[in-house]
Formats: C-alpha cells, sequence, structure tokens
C-alpha cells in the first residue's frame, strides 16, 4: 500500500483565455467529491428497496489564500458561459500507477474572499463539473 503526503497535490484551472493554469501555490485544501444518483424502483410487495442507477455528479471546492494574480485569474473566468478545463493530481501533475490525475471541465460557480482581522485572508472557489471526469494513470 502506497499512501501519499498532501502537501504535493495539484490543481489547475483554465484561465480566461483558455490555458490551463497551475494554481497550486495559492491552495491548501481540495474536496473532490463524486456521486451518482440513484432513483428508487421499490414495488408493492417488497420487503426492501430496490434501486436503479442514474447520473453522475462532482463538484470541486478549493480553499487558500489570497493572492492578487489567483484573484484576477478567478474575477477572469467567474461568471464565463464557457467550461473550464481542470486537473486534479493527488500527488502533482503527472499522473502515475497509484497517483492519478483527474481532469474535466467546469464552472465557478461562487468565489469567497473573507479578510479577518488577524490572520492570512482565505479564499474559497467552488466548481461544479460538467460532463464526465476523467481519471489519467499513465
Amino acid at each position: 500500500m502506497a499512501f501519499v503526503h498532501g502537501k504535493g497535490a495539484y490543481f489547475a484551472l483554465d484561465n480566461s483565455g483558455g490555458s490551463l493554469t497551475d494554481i497550486s501555490a495559492y491552495l491548501n485544501d481540495v474536496s473532490f467529491p463524486q456521486s451518482v444518483e440513484t432513483a428508487e424502483t421499490t414495488a408493492f410487495g417488497a420487503s426492501s428497496k430496490t434501486y436503479i442507477v442514474g447520473l453522475k455528479d462532482s463538484t470541486v471546492s478549493l480553499s487558500g489564500m489570497f493572492d492578487s494574480t489567483l484573484d484576477a485569474h478567478i474575477q477572469g473566468v467567474l461568471g464565463q458561459a464557457a467550461s473550464l478545463s481542470f486537473a486534479f493530481g493527488t500527488a502533482g501533475s503527472s499522473p502515475s500507477g497509484t497517483n492519478p490525475i483527474y481532469s474535466g471541465e467546469c464552472f465557478v460557480t461562487s468565489y469567497d474572499v473573507s479578510p479577518p482581522v488577524g490572520d492570512v485572508i482565505p479564499v474559497s472557489i467552488e466548481l461544479q463539473v460538467t460532463g464526465d471526469v476523467s481519471r489519467a494513470t499513465s
């Protein structure tokens, strides 16, 4: 079993010019939940529920520290009608057999800058994935 430390995580997002840009240096947390809808198919007389699989869905939540470069990047794509490419690596930007790169298309749905009086200014960015997510291991 090969465990991986989170310090090597990688995240890239298209800029307003459509170029995939590494924004890892501004982030300290990535949450990438993936889910699948299920529809209940239980009929009268059944003693246990039954289901069928429906559509996949995924979002990405990014957290990090405010920087004017990151701010300009996100402001340039916030509300953009065309989807943005993203790439997320659990252990860097190069996939390997044990460290995949997930990629796909998304929209920026939320951007929050919340400066506290006595600490680093945090940012949070929410992305809605559109379409399939690819997983590369080589």
